[in-house]
């Protein structure tokens, strides 16, 4: 494919002025940045597990403006930005650092339409990093803390007839603050990346009835073959809830909003598995004296994960108590235009695509959360998630193969604050999501502390999925399911458990600069580097080889690092701008498929010891 690279203000059409900073040179471009307008930027629906049929997007151009922190409102404003692009990203036309000496602003006008006249109308964001304060015509309406969790403020209260207005502030003090943050510093280099500021998904408003469905949590129970559903932050009166298999309803259940509904399901119940990823549609319809207040749209998929010690006595994952083998790739989910947004909802998925083709069952979605379409095309499409905590505050030094020596990092009391709210909001906003199996709340030292309580309010929280407490850490202490161990370039063995999962939780890393497609052509970083895709694949399928041969005695699952080429970092499969895929797909594809299906038939005796996640071990 010819490579195209483009000035923001050529992608975003005239009138869209290029700041100084980041945007002051061309830099890569994918094929979908390309053909990105305000016009038609992100028009995807963005949360498939509450749908409601009225809505409005407000992705587009707004005005911004940054000020020193601390600044009134501003009267004037420096220019227009593309929402739901960071502002330090070419996508967004402006290319500024913010910095935590100060706060950007966002500006909007906006009108109700009039068929919504009478009912409340609520003001949602996807994503603001970090601290995002929200004005309508002039009445503060809410806030919100977290820049990985959506948020929704009731401005009905607020709105006038006719043209409305809203101001965001939003301050982000990226590596400077103990906020969680992924991998963004204030200087970029080597596997840390640019800062991400502001409104990152998509923002949109939606009219709902004063008596409404607030939220859906739906968990499946296998063993007793029911799905649970609960709905807190909901009204008064009356939840059905309705089950349809392709159109037809297949169970239902009702109970008083607030309450968990148990839903029989029927008895050839269809569970979701990666090779057939059955999925049901779900309504929710909440009544009060007999009348309609609110409906909503879901959907839900029947489907247990648990561990088993096979007649080796290697603890094996299971999905539907049959042994799996958990494989795939360290995805950043970062992109040259958008940052940490991808240009498209096309783009999006195209990763998910890519990995599937390349023969992997699941994703290590690495110190970043993705807006929930992602994780819907996971769901409807068979692949496993390892879901991490965005990490934050200090990186203490990682004692690599040098385990439970030394104390455990500390935080201050507002850090340990924000890390479990941020945690609680991240897991609660995913629950829903079957293709979610592991929960990663610490990797690496970066930020790991508390390392036993962390785990164990993980589980608290969600005893249907599995813990891995650290992966790749500094101290395990026993805690969670899973023993993660890292090693650069390839995998080896240097520590195991008895009586947890034991994985590879990164290895790889195999570089390969492709001339064209880098971020900056004279700073490429790899833990090991070649010069052609033949090399690269050749030193990926000998690495598969020597994790076959581990996986047989203790190793159940492996993440290779990495989808994509990112910033300064050549270890992708596919170079950062997604035009060039770097290793011969038909040999990983096979490489891959073997070893998943090697250690996924079931190789356990039916009476060996089985136990699902929360169960006493």
């Amino acid at each position: 494919m010819k490579q195209v690279i483009l000035t923001a203000a050529l992608v975003l059409g005239a009138g869209m002025a290029v700041a100084a900073d980041n945007a002051s040179q061309p830099k890569l471009t994918t094929e979908w940045g390309e053909k990105v307008t305000p016009q038609n930027v992100w028009q995807k629906y963005p949360r498939p597990t509450l749908t409601r049929s009225e809505w409005k997007n407000l992705n587009g151009e707004w005005d911004y403006a940054i000020t020193p922190k601390g600044s009134a409102t501003p009267n004037k404003y420096d220019g227009k930005i593309l929402v739901p692009y960071p502002v330090e990203s070419q996508l967004s036309g402006v290319g500024k650092t913010v910095g935590e000496n100060n706060e950007l602003w966002y500006r909007r006008k906006f009108t109700v339409p009039s068929k919504w006249k009478g009912q409340n109308i609520n003001l949602n964001f996807g994503a603001v990093d970090w601290k995002a304060d929200v004005w309508v015509n002039g009445m503060k309406v809410g806030g919100h803390e977290g820049g990985y969790s959506p948020f929704s403020l009731n401005m009905t209260e607020a709105l006038k007839p006719g043209e409305n207005e809203i101001v965001v502030r939003v301050y982000d003090p990226s590596d400077k603050g103990t906020q969680p943050r992924g991998k963004q510093v204030s200087n970029p280099n080597s596997i840390w990346y640019t800062p991400v500021t502001g409104i990152w998904q998509t923002v949109w408003m939606e009219p709902v009835n004063a008596n409404n469905i607030g939220k859906l949590r739906i968990t499946p129970d296998v063993d007793r073959n029911r799905l649970l559903v609960q709905t807190p932050e909901s009204g008064d009166g009356i939840v059905e809830i309705a089950v349809f298999d392709k159109g037809m309803k297949v169970a239902q259940g009702k109970g008083v909003a607030g309450e968990t509904i148990e839903v029989e399901m029927p008895a050839d119940v269809k569970l979701w598995s990666t090779e057939n990823p059955n999925i049901y549609d779900v309504t929710a319809t909440l009544t009060k004296n007999g009348k309609v207040t609110d409906k909503v749209g879901s959907y839900a998929a029947m489907r247990k994960v648990g561990m088993k010690r096979d007649d080796k006595g290697v603890i094996r994952f299971t999905l539907n108590d049959e042994p799996i083998f958990h494989f795939g790739p360290l995805d950043q989910g970062w992109w040259p235009d958008g940052l940490y947004t991808a240009p498209s909802y096309e783009a999006l998925v195209y990763d998910i695509d890519e990995t599937k083709d390349l023969g992997f069952n699941m994703i290590r979605k690495h110190v970043k959360v993705e807006p929930e379409p992602w994780y819907e095309y996971c769901d409807r499409n068979g692949v496993l998630v390892w879901q991490d905590m965005p990490s934050g505050d200090k990186k203490k030094k990682w004692q690599n193969h040098n385990y439970h020596i030394g104390d455990e990092f500390e935080r201050s009391k507002e850090s340990d604050r924000q890390f479990r709210k941020e945690w609680l909001e991240i897991m609660d906003n995913l629950h829903n999501h079957p293709s979610i199996v592991v929960w990663v709340p610490f990797n690496e030292a970066w930020g790991q502390y508390d390392t036993q309580n962390i785990a164990m309010l993980t589980k608290e929280t969600d005893p249907s999925r599995l813990v891995n407490a650290a992966s790749g850490g500094n101290y395990f202490y026993g805690a969670g399911d899973i023993l993660d161990v890292h090693n650069y370039p390839e995998p080896r063995i240097y520590l195991l458990s008895d009586d947890q999962a034991n994985v590879i939780g990164e290895y790889g890393g195999i570089g390969y600069p492709v001339k064209g497609h880098l971020w900056q052509p004279d700073r490429n970083w790899g833990y090991i580097e070649y010069k052609s895709p033949q090399e690269v694949t050749d030193k990926y399928v000998e690495y598969v080889g020597i994790l076959d041969n581990f996986s047989n005695i203790a190793y159940t699952g492996g993440v290779y690092t990495q989808t994509t080429d990112v910033e300064g970092e050549v270890n992708g499969l596919m170079t950062y701008d997604r035009k060039v895929m770097k290793v011969d797909k038909e040999r990983v594809r096979k490489a891959n498929s073997d070893l998943i299906k090697k250690y996924s038939k079931h190789s356990g005796k039916k009476e060996g010891m089985m136990y699902a996640p929360g169960d006493t071990k």
